[in-house]
C-alpha cells in the first residue's frame, strides 16, 4: 500500500486497537453487566427478514437495514459511512454486543445519526461475510495490528461499500484497555468529516487488496498433479497434532488456544490409511484424537451431538453451540473410525449425534435446521451444566455418586457456571474401579443419562435457528446416506431422501436453479457454490448407497448447472458466487478448508465422481482444470487444502497415476466399500486358494451334487479364526454358468430383483460394507432398457464383526445369497444360494492368522 494510505491506517486505528474477540468468541472479552434494557422501541426493517438472526435485531433502537440498495442508496444520498455488523444466531459475543451496544439508546441515537447501519446474518450472506473479512484481514496488516478475525464482525465502509476500519467485538464503553463502541463510532465519523477525501483513498486502496486477495495469484510455473502434493498436506496436518490430547488444531507455540474439530483434516488421515507407509502413526493420531473428543466437554452427553469447539486443549469445556455443519461431519468421521475399528463407542457417537439432528434440528418438511444456540438467560452453557445437588435430587445418593465419578462431578470445576459432564477416564477403567462388569456400568449409566436429559428438556429452551441452508443439508444428507448403510439403518436413509426432495422441490427459483435459504415455507436467495457443491455430493451419496438412478440424474443436472454459473473460464476453478448474482466489492475464488471443505474440493471430488458415473469426459477435464488452478497453493500451503489433497487423490487414483486407490472407499464411486468394484470381478483361477500350499479355510458351498446348478457358490475367510471384538473379511465367489446371468446390484431398470448377500450367525456376528461388482449391460428383446448384469465368476466380498463375548467361543454362520438367474429368453424365479459352516472366534485377537492372501489382497483392507 502507498505509505499515506498507512498512516491513514495507523491514525484511524488507534481509536480501534483492541484484543480482537478471534475465532467468534473469546473468554477474556468484557462480561460486564449489560445497561437497563431499552425502551420498548418500534420495529426496525429487519422485522421483514426470515433470518433468526435478523429477528433478534427487529426491536433495537439501532435502526438497521438488510443488506440491499436501499441501505446503499441512502448511505450515498446522505453521504454517511455504513456501518456492517456480521453475526449468527448462535454466536455467544453477538448477542452480548446486541445487548450491550445495539439496545443502549445513546450509541443507537449516535449510530442512526451519523452512520447508514446494516445487519448481515453471516449464514445466509457468506459472500459479503468472506469479503469484509478479508477486509478486515487486510485493515489490520495494514496498521500493524496483531488482532484476529471472528464474529460478531464490525466494519465500517464507505458510501459505496468500500472498507475504511473495523473490529470485532467491542465493549459499549471502554473497558479493560479496549475502546468502548460509542467512542468508536465517534472516531471513524469525526475521521470521515474532517479527512474525507483521505479516507476514501485509502479505502480504495485497500478495496483494490481485497479484490487481490480474492482469487489466486497467477501461477508462473507448472505444479505437477501427483503425491507429492499429497504427502506434504498429510505432513502439514500431522504437525498440528496435539500428542497428550489429541486434536489437529494445535499449536504448540499457544498451547492453551482454543481447538476446533476440523474434521476435513480428521477425513484426510482416515482417507490415507494404507497410503503413506505409517498407518501406526496415523492410526495413533486418529484415536487419540477421536477419544479425546468423545470423552471431552465438546460432546453432549445427554443429548448427543458436539458443540462447536473447546476453549480449552483438554476439549473439557467448550463454547455451547452446536452447528448442523460440525455434527454431520463428526458423525460421519465416527462412521468410518467404526469400520476401521468396529469400536462401539464410535457407534454410539455417530447414532448419538444423528439421533440428536432427528430430534432436535429437523423441520416438519424433512429439512434440517441450522444451529442451536448457546445461551440462556444471557448466560452460556447453563441449559447444559449441572451441579452436585441437582445430580444428587434426580439420581438419589447412591447413583449420583457413581454417576459422578463416571462423569466427572467429583473433580474441581472446570466452568464457572456448573459442571461440564465429560469422561475422564475411560468405561472401562470406570467400571473397574467401581467393580462392577462394564456391561452392567453402560446400563446403569444410560437409565442415569435418561433421567437427566428428561430433566434438562424441562429447562428454558434454547434458541433454534430453523433456517434451512441448502449447503448443510447437503452435509446432513451426505452424512445420514452414508451413516445409514455403516449402521444398517435405513430410517438415516429415508430422512436423507426426505431432506434431498425438500431442496429439489422448494429451494429452487422459476428457472430451476438453487436457492441459498428457507424459513416458514419462503425460500430465497441465490445459492452459492457451495449449495451446489454439497448438495450434489449429498445426491451422489444417495445414489451410492441406494442404486437409484433418480439422485444421480439430479446430481449432473445441478453440476452442470453449477459449471454454467460459476465457472471461471479464464482462470479455471469456480467462483463463490454465480454470473447472475449481484455486484459486490470482489468476487471471490479459493479452496482454502477450514471446519467446512470448500465448495472448489468437494466440486473437483463430484467431477471426478461423475466422470466415472456417466463416462462424460468433461467432468473429468474441469476436475483437472480446477486442481491446476489451485495446484500452486496446495503447493504454498498445504495444511490449508486438506479436502483438495483428497479430491487429488481420487483424480489421481481413477487415472491409474497413484500408487493407492481412491482417498475413501465409502466415499469414491470408483471404491466401493470393501474394495473397488472392478477387483471383484474375476476368474476364480486367479485366486489359488484351494492350493496345497496355501493355509485355507474353504467355509462352504453350495451343494455339489446339484450339477445343473445355475449358479454354484463358494466362501472363503480371510482369517483362520474371527477376532473378538474385530473384523476379518469374507469373500463369496459366484460361478454362473455359461449362458446365464443374474441381476447386478444395485439393479437396472428399476423393478429387478438384485443380487444380495446376507447372514445369519448363532453368536451375534455380523455382516456389514458388503462390497458387489459393477454390473454390465445385457440386452433383452422384451426390456427397451439394457439391463444390468453379472455373468462367469464373480466375487462379493463383505466384512464379519464377532462380538467381544463370542471369544474362544465357536460360531455358527449361515450366509445366504439371493439373485434371479435369466438366459437371454426366460428367467428362473428368485432363489437363495446358503452357505452354513462353523468357525472358531479366537480367545485373543493376537491369535489370529490371515490366510487365502492371495484372495483378500484385491480389496481394501477391514
Amino acid at each position: 500500500m502507498h505509505r499515506p494510505c498507512i498512516a491513514l491506517f495507523v491514525a484511524v486505528s488507534a481509536c480501534l486497537s483492541v484484543t480482537s474477540v478471534s475465532r467468534a468468541d473469546d473468554p477474556a472479552a468484557s462480561t460486564q453487566a449489560s445497561p437497563d434494557p431499552a425502551p420498548a422501541a418500534a420495529t426496525n426493517r429487519l422485522s421483514r427478514e426470515t433470518s433468526p438472526y435478523l429477528l433478534l435485531h427487529a426491536h433495537n433502537p439501532v435502526d438497521w437495514y438488510p443488506w440491499g440498495p436501499e441501505a446503499f442508496e441512502k448511505a450515498r444520498r446522505e453521504n454517511k459511512p455504513i456501518f456492517l455488523s456480521i453475526g449468527y444466531s448462535s454466536c455467544f459475543w453477538c448477542h452480548v454486543m446486541e445487548r450491550e451496544s445495539f439496545s443502549d439508546e445513546e450509541i443507537a441515537k449516535y449510530m442512526n445519526e451519523h452512520f447508514v447501519n446494516i445487519k448481515v446474518d453471516r449464514e445466509e450472506r457468506p459472500d459479503v461475510d468472506d469479503i469484509y473479512m478479508l477486509a478486515l484481514q487486510v485493515y489490520q496488516q495494514a496498521a500493524g495490528s496483531a488482532a484476529g478475525g471472528g464474529w460478531p464482525l464490525s466494519m465500517f465502509l464507505t458510501p459505496d461499500g468500500k472498507p475504511i476500519a473495523g473490529g470485532t467485538y467491542f465493549p459499549p464503553r471502554p473497558d479493560r484497555g479496549m475502546p468502548g463502541f460509542l467512542s468508536v463510532g465517534e472516531a471513524i465519523h469525526n475521521a470521515w468529516t474532517t479527512n474525507q477525501e483521505q479516507i476514501a483513498h485509502a479505502a480504495d486502496v485497500m478495496a483494490g487488496e481485497v479484490r487481490r486477495a480474492s482469487v489466486p495469484g497467477v501461477q508462473l510455473t507448472v505444479v505437477p498433479l501427483d503425491r507429492s502434493l499429497i504427502k506434504s498436506v498429510v505432513a502439514a496436518t500431522t504437525e498440528q497434532f496435539d500428542p497428550e490430547y489429541g486434536g489437529l488444531d494445535f499449536d504448540a507455540r499457544r498451547p492453551e488456544s482454543p481447538k476446533f474439530p476440523v474434521p476435513t483434516r480428521i477425513a484426510l488421515l482416515q482417507s490415507q490409511l494404507g497410503k503413506v507407509g505409517d498407518d501406526a502413526a496415523i492410526v495413533s493420531m486418529l484415536d487419540s484424537t477421536l477419544d479425546h473428543m468423545l470423552r471431552g466437554g465438546i460432546r453432549d452427553h445427554l443429548g448427543g451431538g458436539f458443540h462447536r469447539y473447546s476453549t480449552d486443549r483438554e476439549w473439557l469445556v467448550p463454547h455451547f453451540e452446536k452447528m448442523l455443519y460440525d455434527n454431520a461431519q463428526l458423525a460421519e468421521v465416527y462412521c468410518a473410525a467404526y469400520e476401521r475399528t468396529g469400536r462401539p463407542e464410535y457407534r454410539d457417537v455417530a447414532e448419538e449425534t444423528f439421533a440428536f439432528v432427528l430430534r432436535d434440528l429437523t423441520g416438519p418438511d424433512g429439512g434440517f435446521y441450522s444451529a442451536l444456540d448457546a445461551e440462556t438467560d444471557g448466560v452460556e452453557g447453563q441449559h447444559y451444566v449441572w451441579t452436585k445437588d441437582e445430580v444428587i435430587r434426580l439420581l438419589g445418593e447412591d447413583d449420583a455418586e457413581l454417576f459422578a465419578s463416571v462423569y466427572g462431578l467429583d473433580e474441581p470445576e472446570h466452568f464457572e457456571h456448573g459442571y461440564v459432564l465429560h469422561l475422564p477416564r475411560s468405561p472401562a477403567d470406570a467400571a473397574a474401579a467401581h467393580k462392577i462388569a462394564e456391561e452392567e456400568l453402560r446400563e446403569r449409566l444410560s437409565g442415569m443419562r435418561e433421567k437427566l436429559l428428561t430433566a434438562r428438556q424441562q429447562r428454558p429452551e434454547l434458541l433454534v435457528d430453523d433456517k434451512v441452508l441448502t449447503s448443510w443439508n447437503g452435509l446432513m444428507i451426505r452424512a445420514l446416506a452414508q451413516g445409514g448403510k455403516t449402521l444398517h439403518r435405513p430410517a438415516l436413509i429415508a430422512a436423507a431422501e426426505r431432506a434431498a426432495r425438500l431442496i429439489l422441490t422448494e429451494l429452487r427459483d422459476d428457472e430451476g436453479r438453487l436457492l441459498r435459504t428457507r424459513r416458514q415455507e419462503v425460500s430465497k436467495l441465490n445459492a452459492y457454490l457451495d449449495d451446489y457443491a454439497f448438495f450434489v455430493d449429498g445426491l451422489l451419496a444417495l445414489h451410492r448407497v441406494t442404486g437409484q438412478e433418480e439422485w444421480l440424474q439430479a446430481a449432473q443436472q445441478l453440476t452442470d448447472d453449477q459449471m454454467d454459473l460459476f465457472w471461471d473460464p479464464q482462470g479455471k476453478g469456480f467462483y463463490f458466487t454465480s454470473n447472475h448474482h449481484e455486484e459486490l466489492l470482489a468476487r471471490t475464488k479459493n479452496a482454502y478448508d477450514s471446519v467446512l471443505p470448500s465448495g472448489n474440493s468437494v466440486s473437483v471430488r463430484n467431477l471426478v465422481r461423475l466422470a466415472h458415473l456417466s463416462g462424460d469426459p468433461k467432468y473429468r477435464e474441469k476436475a483437472r482444470e480446477a486442481l491446476t488452478a489451485f495446484a500452486s497453493p496446495l503447493q504454498n500451503h498445504p495444511g490449508s487444502l486438506t479436502y483438495m489433497a483428497i479430491a487429488l487423490e481420487d483424480y489421481l487414483a481413477q487415472a491409474g497415476e497413484s500408487d493407492s486407490k481412491p482417498a475413501n472407499g465409502t466415499d469414491a464411486e470408483v471404491a466401493d466399500s470393501a474394495g473397488s468394484p472392478e477387483s471383484t470381478t474375476v476368474e476364480a483361477a486367479k485366486f489359488p486358494v484351494e492350493s496345497a500350499d496355501q493355509p485355507l479355510v474353504l467355509a462352504a458351498r453350495t451343494d455339489p451334487r446339484q450339477a445343473d446348478a445355475v449358479v454354484s457358490a463358494k466362501a472363503y475367510l480371510s482369517v483362520d479364526k474371527l477376532p473378538p471384538g474385530g473384523r476379518a473379511e469374507v469373500a463369496v465367489v459366484l460361478s454362473i454358468k455359461e449362458g446365464w446371468h443374474i441381476n447386478a446390484n444395485p439393479a437396472r431398470p428399476e423393478g429387478q430383483i438384485a443380487t444380495e448377500m446376507q447372514l445369519k450367525s448363532a453368536q451375534r456376528t455380523t455382516l456389514s460394507r458388503v462390497a458387489y461388482p459393477r454390473g454390465h449391460d445385457f440386452r433383452m428383446a422384451a426390456i427397451n432398457e439394457p439391463l444390468s448384469v453379472y455373468e462367469g465368476d464373480i466375487v462379493l466380498k463383505g466384512v464379519l464383526e464377532a462380538p467381544r463375548s463370542a471369544a474362544g467361543q465357536g460360531e455358527e454362520l449361515q450366509l445366504s445369497v439371493r439373485y434371479q438367474a435369466c438366459d437371454d429368453r426366460r428367467c428362473l424365479r428368485p432363489t437363495d444360494a446358503v452357505l452354513t459352516f462353523k468357525v472358531p472366534v479366537a480367545a485373543n485377537p493376537a491369535d489370529v492368522k490371515a490366510i487365502n492372501r492371495p484372495l483378500f489382497a484385491t480389496g481394501r483392507n477391514p
